[in-house]
């Protein structure tokens, strides 16, 4: 099993490369620059045939196994992170307390992770100043046509750098906490969902969740740092 998901992995994994990105957060009127190092991300969201592979779990409401997976908290994401770090002999990148309530990172770790927010969004528009990469219709999974379910990845069009599904079909979990002062351990996420409309699914929005939040419009897809 180890080498058919070591094969899956490497076949998924997109090479982005060094840049900035400008984030801003609309709640408090902020904005901010952040340096993106290279990095490698999943070029769909983690799918629910991948998740039981890891986990030997299916958590999601809409099956199908290319389908991404959902109903995954943020915890249930760290922890997927490490169990395919160990499972492929990497340096697992997350320290998680025996309670689960304390989560920190090993920087210099080789194993898989949660991208940054930062990440997600320059990854997401992939080069350009856009908001999405292209119109609707043709690269989400969102409210006017889902037809109130998931779909499987990769049936839309990719953005420039060949990731599929950034946007619509499901939100998906990153490593950022949103504002520890106001909201304590509240994680970001990001991307729409396929109940969204189409003003949600915009590469700049960002919404946040406790990290044992799960809902069947929320997945993940992993990270590895260079």
């Amino acid at each position: 099993m180890p080498d058919k998901i070591k094969g899956h992995v490497e076949g998924m994994m997109i090479h982005i490369p060094k840049g900035e990105i400008r984030l801003r957060d609309d709640r408090i009127k902020h904005t901010w620059n952040v340096e993106i190092k290279p990095f490698l991300l999943s070029k769909y969201p983690v799918t629910q045939e991948f998740y039981f592979a890891v986990t030997q779990q299916s958590p999601s409401f809409c099956k199908g196994e290319q389908h991404p997976v959902e109903n995954v908290s943020w915890n249930d994401a760290v922890y997927f992170c490490n169990l395919l770090s160990r499972e492929l002999e990497l340096k697992e990148y997350y320290s998680i307390s025996s309670d689960g309530k304390d989560v920190s990172c090993d920087l210099e770790a080789n194993g898989y992770r949660l991208p940054t927010e930062a990440e997600w969004q320059y990854a997401c528009i992939a080069g350009t100043t856009q908001v999405r990469y292209g119109e609707i219709d043709d690269i989400a999974w969102y409210k006017e046509n889902s037809g109130d379910q998931t779909h499987e990845v990769g049936n839309k069009e990719s953005n420039a750098w060949g990731l599929y599904d950034m946007l619509g079909n499901v939100w998906e979990w990153c490593w950022d906490v949103y504002d520890e002062k106001v909201y304590g351990s509240y994680r970001i996420f990001r991307g729409g969902g396929w109940c969204d409309p189409e003003r949600g699914c915009l590469a700049t929005n960002r919404r946040r969740g406790h990290p044992t939040f799960s809902i069947d419009d929320l997945g993940f897809r992993i990270a590895k740092s260079l």
